[in-house]
């Protein structure tokens, strides 16, 4: 009997292990209408190789973006248009950062660490659904794409790639 909870308890360990393999969000979950801190999670490198550059996709609804700073890393943000308008402290705004790219770095593939960015959720994003922000982590001239997005009715846990995100809970 021991042995098979040895195996049980083995497969749990390795099973937990694979589900934080990819880059997730700290916090999973954020109201609509509110302010959110996003704290991308990097626990490893592409393969082996050091992580050099990490970009998230910032989807429609999330405004008023501002990345953190990281020492050693440039930061970049790419601009645009957004979908529609949207009124943030009774001012229309209508395009912001659509992407934030932190390169040129050395996350070695052992090591873990975190980028920053905070941003506004617009108060009219579907409470009750998850909002997910594609990353791609390059490592040289290899690259992990974390930006599978779960079709309607399907388990995110089967994704191979999962794009990290949070479930939009009603506004307080």
């Amino acid at each position: 009997m021991n042995k098979y909870l040895l195996a049980a308890g083995a497969f749990l360990v390795l099973g937990t292990n694979a589900a934080f393999a990819h880059i997730t969000l700290e916090t999973q979950e954020a109201a609509v209408g509110s302010t959110y801190k996003a704290v991308l999670r990097v626990p490893h490198g592409c393969d082996g190789k050091a992580t050099t550059a990490v970009r998230v996709q910032i989807p429609e609804g999330v405004i008023a973006v501002k990345p953190m700073p990281k020492s050693g890393w440039t930061l970049q943000t790419k601009k645009g248009k957004y979908e529609k308008s949207y009124q943030l402290y009774g001012q229309a705004v209508a395009d912001g950062v659509k992407e934030v790219d932190w390169s040129g770095g050395n996350l070695p593939d052992e090591f873990y660490d975190e980028f920053v960015f905070r941003a506004t959720l617009t108060a009219d994003l579907p409470a009750g659904q998850k909002l997910y922000f594609p990353v791609v982590q390059e490592c040289g001239d290899a690259a992990a794409r974390w930006i599978e997005i779960p079709a309607a009715g399907q388990d995110e846990d089967a994704l191979e790639n999962p794009a990290p995100g949070i479930k939009l809970t009603p506004k307080k």
